[in-house]
Formats: C-alpha cells, sequence, structure tokens
C-alpha cells in the first residue's frame, strides 16, 4: 500500500517508517521542520512539508498524490507533560488536525485511517486493579481540566468512527518508552537526576516503541473498520519501578524519592504516576495477530539499556 502517514517525525514515527517500508509499503510523510525532513528521508520515505493544522496549504501540499491509507501519529509533545498546557497543542491536533487529515483522506482517495490514541481516554485515576476493555466507556466526562485531554481523545475517534469516506481504526497506545525520543528524554533526566520517583505510584500501561510500532502495521493491514485496540505490553508496572530499573540497567544515578503531594503543582504527571490503570490487549492480539516483542518492562529496559551502552561505545 501507498501510505501518508502524518507526525512521522515524532516518538513512534521512524521506526513506524522503517517498519512499514520493511514489509514493502510506500510511505509519504508530512513534517514542518529541517530535521524532520531529513529524519524520514533517512527512515526511506518520501517527506511532505505542511502544517497540518493549516487546512488551506495541508490540502494544497497534497494535491495531485494518491494513497491508499492515512496513519496519523499527531501529537506536539516534545517532553513528558506535567501540567495541564503541556497537552493544549496535542489536544488540538487531535481535534482540528484530525478533522483536516480526513479532509486529506478524501482529496488522496484513501480508504482506511487509522490514528493514534492513548489508554488514558479511559479516564486519570485509579480504576482499583480492574482490567479495562475496548468495550469499557472511552472519552468519558472528566474533572476540571481533565476534560479538555479526554474530549480531544474522544473527539479524534469519534470523527475517525464517523466518517464515511474511510475505514476507521483507533489504537490506544500505553505510555512508550525504547529508543529514541520518548527514550532518550527518560535518559537524560535519570542521567542529570532530574526524574524522581514517586512513593506509592500506581501501575500504567506500557508498550516498548517498536511493538507499538507493529501494533500500527498490523492494525493497518488486518484491523477491523469501526474498531479501537488497546496496545500494550502483558506487565503493567508504576513509572516508579520502571525508571528504577532503568536506572539500574543504565548504570545512572538511583532517582530521588519523593511523596506524591510534592506533585500538586504538576496535575497532570501526578495523575498518570499516582492512577492505577490495566488494560487487555486481547483483543489486539486476537484480531491483528499482533503480540509484545518485549512482553515485559524487565525485557524492554535490557533492550533499551544495550542501546545506549552501544551508542556511547
Amino acid at each position: 500500500m501507498k501510505i501518508l502517514l502524518a507526525g512521522g517525525s515524532g516518538a513512534i514515527g521512524q521506526p513506524l517508517v522503517r517498519q512499514l517500508r520493511a514489509v514493502g509499503h510506500q510511505v509519504v510523510a508530512i513534517h514542518r521542520s529541517t530535521a524532520g525532513r531529513e529524519a524520514l528521508l533517512a527512515a526511506g520515505s518520501t517527506p511532505i512539508r505542511a502544517d497540518i493544522l493549516d487546512r488551506a496549504t495541508l490540502l494544497a501540499a497534497v494535491d495531485g498524490y494518491r494513497c491508499d491509507a492515512v496513519i496519523s501519529q499527531l501529537t506536539a509533545m516534545k517532553r513528558a507533560p506535567t501540567r495541564h498546557q503541556d497537552m493544549t497543542a496535542t489536544n488540538r491536533l487531535r481535534i482540528e488536525g484530525t478533522a483536516n487529515l480526513l479532509e486529506v483522506a478524501a482529496r488522496i482517495r484513501a480508504g482506511r485511517f487509522v490514528t493514534q490514541s492513548m489508554v488514558f481516554g479511559y479516564g486519570y485515576g485509579d480504576f482499583g486493579g480492574r482490567m479495562l476493555t475496548e468495550a469499557d466507556p472511552f472519552g468519558p466526562p472528566g474533572h476540571g481540566r481533565f476534560e479538555e485531554h479526554l474530549a480531544a481523545m474522544r473527539s479524534a475517534e469519534q470523527q475517525v468512527f464517523a466518517a464515511s469516506h474511510v475505514e476507521g481504526i483507533a489504537l490506544r497506545y500505553g505510555l512508550f518508552y525504547g529508543p529514541g525520543p520518548a527514550g532518550d528524554t527518560l535518559v537524560d533526566g535519570l542521567r542529570r537526576r532530574r526524574l524522581p520517583v514517586v512513593s506509592g505510584g500506581g501501575v500504567q500501561p506500557w508498550v516498548y516503541i517498536d511493538d507499538a510500532a507493529a501494533a500500527t502495521v498490523a492494525a493497518l493491514e488486518r484491523g477491523t473498520a469501526g474498531s479501537a485496540y488497546n496496545v500494550a505490553d502483558d506487565q503493567p508496572v508504576s513509572f516508579s519501578d520502571l525508571i528504577t530499573a532503568m536506572a539500574a540497567a543504565l548504570g545512572t544515578p538511583k532517582p530521588r524519592t519523593v511523596p506524591s503531594w510534592l506533585l500538586t503543582p504538576m496535575p497532570y504527571a501526578k495523575a498518570v504516576m499516582t492512577g492505577g490503570l490495566r488494560v487487555s490487549t486481547a483483543k489486539a492480539k486476537h484480531e491483528l495477530g499482533w503480540a509484545p516483542r518485549v512482553p515485559t518492562y524487565r525485557d524492554g529496559v535490557a533492550e533499551l539499556a544495550q542501546h545506549y551502552h552501544q551508542e556511547a561505545a
């Protein structure tokens, strides 16, 4: 297939381009920066420079292209969000950017549309150990400013599922880690000892970045129209346990442990780090034929450490 990818220079973009190319798909990738263009070229895609939020110039940029599918990996997170305002640009991309990309899909005659989403669309907080499936309510009304983030994820999925000109699929990813932007931020924070952990934090779903990319390829090829899929590894783990294990594997200083009340000025980070969320990936495994190559954070941390040790050598 010929794929139009938005967000190709982000956390999942480059491994996704490589995996799409490895199985024979052609990739046209939208980018904004010069650095993004070079990365996309190196990964084997054809770059198009355009602003997803500028509808007129975006439609002009894709004029003349024909693609079979669109994959949206739209986010604007340069680092892990800690405050509500850190999600503002990503929320806008999920609402306005998705609408613009659906117009693009019509313009380039794409019949399939895969959009990124997040497991936190089920809600922020502690679910008491209950395993959530795709049948659980997604994007329920949120409290305070959390409603902004839930509304954006809700909007992205609803737009894609409601569009009559595409087969819409949503991937609800766990938290990313692994080589690339997602891992670089964590590793840099550990090396500088600027990444504290919280005592008593709950578990969250995580997914190694290459496994997230593999699930996206599987959804593109085998996903059922109108379906959402949870994408995470087999063992949820707290942020504190993951970061502590990562520090030990990398040989960086042990993270400082702080009480959760110190995170009060960072409400987004506090909700993620202290909540408890578990999701089932049985649907993705059954319908997509996907399973994580890195099934637990212990496997992932070992692989991540090997990558950074080799990079430093």
